[in-house]
């Protein structure tokens, strides 16, 4: 997850389940769902098989892709990226017992992620921006609920699983032509087609599949997130790395956060978060390749801060990227249509602030995948999706207001009090 947020653990009751059970609710609904697509199958095993393309291979373009293809269905990959190396993948992830946990196990590949995962990255901590703490939870010895994993090595998981040749990188879709009965005709930048009977779109925030079905596009939320990160803290910078901890840390004041993840291989990822014009960046004539002017802004953004909240801004030793938050409307919604469908972002743009967004996609996948008659199941699938995407767009919604609350961590701290009691 990018940001602390309590929808992000989301235990009945209010209470932690053990690491044992929560494996089992993901092993167990996976498994219902590949009986009844087992069930499916066989009347279809004489027919002619759909072609199907999607478009991304992020994690949910992925995970899409793996179940079809193993059971024998024509499957392509189109991803825009000239290979898997591309480009750093981002930060660390938190895969939910309730949503992208079940997507693993339904794939196969929970045990492979829990391998890789790193259940004391669920530790959290909660300041205001004085550095005073308000709430810190540290992960219990069999807490499997939320184990974080970096982005890059989550999207390992299914693309190592999926046969040679499945992937077509370097390709940019221009155009889908509908053909009729559901069928499109995919023109891409570098002249290739293809006609496919079912389009998935896994594209990301700004889908090119997404105006097929709807003409909804993402809207700015007014709050910019800053990225950056730190590098061999541990050895660099001890101190700091002591005051990340394990998992998160972030503090909040004055309408602003300071956000600090642990990833992986030593590093940490640093996100300033505070109300401003998209542009905010740009207005400024701050560039990416230009981080001391970036750190000597950030620093002046957030003067009267505590020292050791500043020193995380201080101690980046990578270029700052402004992101601005966008969301898709809420609900988001479209009258199905044969042969084309979306997952992920495409579908339902989160704020990051709920941790919700890969988890989504990945059980959207999955949900999607599990179905023995593909083209046909894609309005049974929406029916489903929607309404769940809905209530998360709604708490992810509120989340990213939380964390710009002129008062600062208060509503966090009182809903992280009410949920772990």
């Amino acid at each position: 997850m990018l940001a602390v947020s309590p929808t992000s653990h989301t235990f009945p009751g209010n209470t932690t389940p053990t690491g044992s059970s929560r494996c089992l609710n993901a092993r167990t609904e996976s498994a219902d769902a590949e009986r009844a697509a087992r069930s499916g199958r066989a009347c279809i095993q004489e027919s002619v098989r759909p072609i199907i393309a999607i478009i991304g291979a992020g994690p949910g373009g992925l995970t899409a892709a793996r179940d079809p293809r193993r059971h024998g269905f024509p499957v392509t990959i189109y991803e825009r990226d000239a290979s898997s190396a591309a480009r750093d993948q981002g930060r660390t992830l938190d895969m939910q017992s309730n949503s992208g946990q079940i997507a693993l196990a339904a794939a196969g590949l929970l045990d492979e992620f829990f391998a890789r995962a790193r259940p004391k990255g669920q530790d959290i901590r909660i300041a205001d921006r004085h550095g005073t703490i308000g709430f810190e939870h540290r992960t219990a010895p069999d807490e499997l609920g939320n184990p974080e994993i970096d982005r890059g090595d989550l999207r390992h998981l299914p693309l190592a699983s999926l046969e040679p040749g499945t992937i077509a990188y370097g390709k940019t879709r221009d155009a889908a032509r509908p053909l009729g009965d559901g069928r499109h005709e995919l023109t891409f930048r570098d002249g290739a087609t293809a006609t496919v009977d079912l389009l998935i779109g896994a594209d990301g925030a700004r889908s090119k599949v997404r105006p097929l079905l709807s003409p909804a596009q993402p809207v700015y939320s007014g709050i910019l997130l800053v990225e950056s990160r730190i590098g061999d803290i541990d050895t660099a910078h001890p101190a700091l790395a002591a005051l990340v901890g394990n998992g998160s840390f972030s503090a909040y004041g004055e309408g602003k956060g300071l956000i600090a993840q642990r990833n992986a291989r030593g590093v940490v990822r640093i996100y300033a978060t505070f109300a401003a014009p998209h542009d905010w960046a740009a207005s400024r004539g701050l560039a990416p390749n230009d981080p001391e002017a970036f750190r000597t802004t950030l620093l002046a953004l957030y003067a009267g801060w505590a020292p050791e909240l500043r020193a995380l801004l201080a101690a980046c030793d990578a270029t700052f990227i402004p992101r601005p938050i966008f969301a898709l409307p809420v609900p988001h919604t479209w009258e199905s249509r044969p042969g084309v469908t979306l997952l992920g972002d495409a579908a339902h743009l989160l704020s990051p602030a709920t941790g919700q967004g890969a988890n989504s996609a990945m059980r959207d996948a999955a949900a999607l995948a599990a179905a023995p008659d593909l083209p046909a199941a894609v309005a049974r699938y929406e029916a489903l999706m929607l309404p769940r995407a809905a209530e998360h767009a709604a708490e992810a919604g509120e989340a990213l207001a939380n964390h710009a609350d002129p008062d600062g961590p208060r509503g966090l701290l009182a809903q992280f009090a009410a949920l772990f009691g």
